[in-house]
């Protein structure tokens, strides 16, 4: 099989203690790996550093999602433990309003949804299992889905005014990945920190990881030396981290993640384009969400909907010419992206340097600057 498609080809190996647990303590002070494809050259630097790689007139594109704490951890009516990992924001907007009963139990201030997830519990449940994750927040099992799926009706107490959204948001926990492994709960930061200064949509149960490195400071900075900002929208999903279990990558199947491209950034795309300046995207969704929704002359256009790109190797990118990344995981479709963007051998190359000096991998990890 041609290396470039084979599973095998994207796999590296690791130190343990590389895998970042935990964010460095201000934002900017990650490292910066640039790889600058046209010079065939690495560099190790600090992520200040980026601002000396930018042109007046550059336009950042950046993805405005917002990380929900789609982790719920709770009880069975039997008393075991159970962990509810929601794979979609609750359509909120859908609550319905549970009508008074002889049920004393039931009051007018209860609401109900239905919702997608990954259950975790040391037995499996029984269709209609009931689960208490706080004294505002419970659920009954409904069905069990395909791929591990199951569908669960979640119930809550309003009460104060306080609205169904209000109490997921104080009852979840932050969905942090499953390689950051701490003995401590949520570290006292993680809300704030894995969460990028850009969110504002809620409906993303990752971080666009790579937006974390950027300070107030630091995008003060870049608007003084007129470099202008404009955000796209991609839900990060669960696809996204789904195992690849196929030996040709090409037979990957990726999950469609929800994404939204104004008109305005769509325009600001264009003017910039015109201009002879360069798009610099941040992170592997907002890569994709711009491929998507560009047409086959690379003009970028509004649109909104669900997003099944997938790219890897052989992929002709049409609007990208800057990416800020982080490090990805061996045999993942983001390894793919970057693989794609800057040659499959070159990758693996700069993964080993960053290795060797020491970066920090994954989530919380350090960030890589590709310019093609």
């Amino acid at each position: 099989m041609d290396p470039e498609f084979d599973f095998e080809s994207y796999k590296y190996d690791l130190p343990a203690d590389q895998i970042a647990q935990s964010p460095v303590k201000i934002r900017d002070k990650s490292r910066l790996f640039v790889m600058d494809c046209k010079n065939d050259s690495m560099q190790d630097m600090n992520f200040t550093d980026i601002l000396n790689f930018f042109q007046a007139g550059d336009l950042l594109v950046v993805n405005d999602t917002k990380v929900f704490p789609a982790r719920l951890e709770g009880r069975k009516d039997t008393g075991g433990k159970i962990e509810l990992f929601l794979l979609e924001y609750p359509d909120f907007k859908n609550v319905s309003k549970i009508e008074t009963t002889t049920d004393q139990s039931v009051t007018p201030k209860d609401y109900c949804l239905t919702v997608t997830g990954l259950l975790k519990s040391s037995k499996r449940p029984k269709v209609g299992s009931q689960f208490i994750f706080s004294p505002k927040v419970e659920g009954t099992l409904l069905q069990f889905l395909a791929d591990g799926k199951a569908s669960v009706k979640l119930c809550f107490d309003v009460a104060n005014d306080e609205t169904p959204e209000e109490s997921l948001m104080q009852c979840g926990r932050v969905p942090l990945p499953p390689y950051i492994q701490r003995n401590e709960e949520d570290h006292p930061n993680d809300r704030d920190r894995y969460q990028t200064l850009f969110a504002r949509k809620s409906g993303a149960i990752a971080a666009p990881t790579a937006g974390l490195h950027f300070s107030e400071e630091l995008l003060h900075e870049l608007k003084e030396r007129n470099i202008q900002i404009a955000p796209i929208t991609l839900h990060v999903g669960y696809g996204t981290f789904a195992p690849v279990r196929v030996e040709d990558i090409r037979q990957h199947k990726i999950h469609e993640e929800y994404i939204e491209v104004s008109i305005e950034t769509a325009e600001l795309i264009s003017k910039t384009r015109k201009a002879g300046k360069r798009i610099w995207t941040v992170g592997t969704t907002t890569a994709r969400t711009l491929e998507f929704a560009a047409n086959k002359d690379g003009q970028v256009e509004a649109k909104q909907g669900w997003c099944g790109l997938y790219i890897y190797p052989g992929y002709k990118f049409k609007v990208v010419n800057a990416l800020i990344t982080n490090f990805h995981l061996p045999g993942s479709s983001l390894l793919f992206l970057v693989a794609a963007l800057a040659g499959r051998l070159n990758i693996l190359r700069a993964y080993q340097k960053a290795i060797q000096l020491g970066y920090r991998f994954y989530s919380y990890g350090d960030a890589m600057l590709i310019i093609t």
